[in-house]
């Protein structure tokens, strides 16, 4: 299984990005799909999830702002991510949960205020 994120990178406060992860080597269409993050010297948290059913949940520090969705034709998992923030800063991780979880490499997202 591979879980390959991308779409970080830098932007002000109030703007937005787009993160993707790509998977492989999964049922793509019957697993739960996730987001997390981790700031530096916090632990990592849970930013949203989108289960296989199509409901989502997300931490209340995103919510209204943050939009996770996937496209089962290209196996592919996204977030919206808008007016963002500096407490945003983290590396964003996506991850598999089908029988057991499985995590990509993260990707830098860097909020300036």
């Amino acid at each position: 299984v591979q879980l390959q994120a991308s779409g970080g990178g830098l932007v002000q406060a109030g703007g937005s990005l787009r993160l993707s992860c790509a998977a492989s080597g999964i049922d793509f269409s019957i697993a739960d799909m996730g987001w997390y993050r981790q700031a530096p010297g916090k632990q990592r948290e849970l930013v949203a999830i989108i289960y296989s059913g199509g409901r989502t949940s997300y931490s209340d520090s995103v919510k209204g702002r943050f939009t996770v969705s996937r496209d089962t034709a290209k196996n592919t998992l996204y977030l919206r991510m808008n007016s963002l923030k500096a407490e945003d800063t983290a590396v964003y991780y996506c991850y598999a949960l089908l029988r057991v979880e499985y995590w990509g490499k993260g990707t830098q997202v860097t909020v300036s205020s």
